[in-house]
């Protein structure tokens, strides 16, 4: 398992409110990196949208400042990810870091018993969680009362899967291992895809890879490691974060105001409806983000308003 060495860089300079793009290292928390990139940015105001277990990988969108108030919007966008299903063993977890509760030769099954199996996963589907979750059961974590020793029964969940693309099949000895891309909306478990793929099959099955390569418009071509963003701040080079405003272009639509309009915003009052449908966000002729907002009839009202008069 990687790990990562701890590094207390000052920042050159401050760092402005934004988004920016981590691509997440295997054996850290997601909270790890929040802790990491207070110290970078030099700021306690840092938070990020959508948790990723510590043996997972990938994009880990963090806000900076008050970038922090788009998070709310970062939650529910849908999501891509490259997994490894491993066949013929079963986790108390789902995934490779939970103890082995069973094993069963997987080496008869055929690759197109595989396909159809996840195939019949794809679309909108009622999906049981994992017992170590993060969903709460009478106010406690599942993973908590797993932990604790507790056997937990989660109620499905409807999620949609769009797709699911197998890429290679290997064969090792007993185990076989599935190389899958998975595009998914929010909520989705992929641990849990491999739980189910096991028990359709009868072998049991659990994760051993999992990396976000998406979040809504945020893809992993754009994320920076921790140390990348490490070595930019000690230099005093710029860390590479999306702007509020550009975020806020890659999360929802957007109007840009007038400077009548922008002032009006400023002070929470309501503009006159544009005609977009669902929540947009209002960006100042400059492009910066003035304030998300919904319409309803001839008045677009502000939900969130990131420029107030002072």
């Amino acid at each position: 398992m990687t790990t990562v060495p701890p590094r207390s860089p000052k920042p050159a300079r401050p760092v402005e409110p934004g988004l920016i793009v981590v691509d997440k290292p295997q054996g850290i928390t997601s909270h790890g990196v929040v802790s990491r990139m207070r110290r970078i940015c030099g700021t306690r105001k840092v938070g990020h949208g959508g948790t990723l277990d510590p043996m997972a990988t990938g994009v880990l969108i963090v806000a900076i400042g008050k970038a922090t108030k788009l998070l709310t919007y970062v939650s529910g966008l849908d999501k891509s990810y490259a997994a490894t299903i491993r066949l013929g063993q079963a986790t108390v977890t789902d995934d490779a870091e939970g103890e082995v509760t069973a094993s069963v030769d997987a080496s008869a099954v055929a690759d197109a018993a595989i396909r159809d199996g996840l195939a019949a996963m794809t679309g909108e589907i009622d999906q049981v969680p994992s017992a170590v979750s993060a969903v709460k059961i009478d106010g406690q974590r599942a993973y908590k009362r797993v932990r604790e020793g507790e056997t937990v029964e989660l109620k499905a969940r409807r999620v949609t899967i769009a797709s699911i693309e197998v890429g290679a099949i290997r064969r090792e000895g007993e185990f076989v291992d599935v190389d899958v891309d998975v595009s998914c909306s929010s909520g989705t478990y992929i641990r849990a895809i491999a739980r189910d793929l096991g028990s359709v099959l009868g072998v049991g099955g659990h994760l051993t890879a999992l990396r976000r390569t998406r979040i809504g418009g945020f893809g992993i071509d754009t994320a920076a490691t921790l140390e990348t963003l490490s070595d930019r701040s000690e230099a005093g080079e710029p860390l590479g974060a999306l702007t509020m405003g550009e975020a806020a272009a890659r999360l929802m639509p957007t109007r840009t105001a007038t400077e009548a309009e922008a002032k009006a915003l400023s002070y929470g009052k309501p503009l006159d409806a544009a005609g977009i449908e669902g929540r947009y966000a209002v960006l100042s002729e400059n492009g910066d983000l003035l304030a998300v907002m919904t319409e309803k009839g001839d008045k677009a009202k502000p939900e969130t308003v990131f420029a107030a008069a002072n």
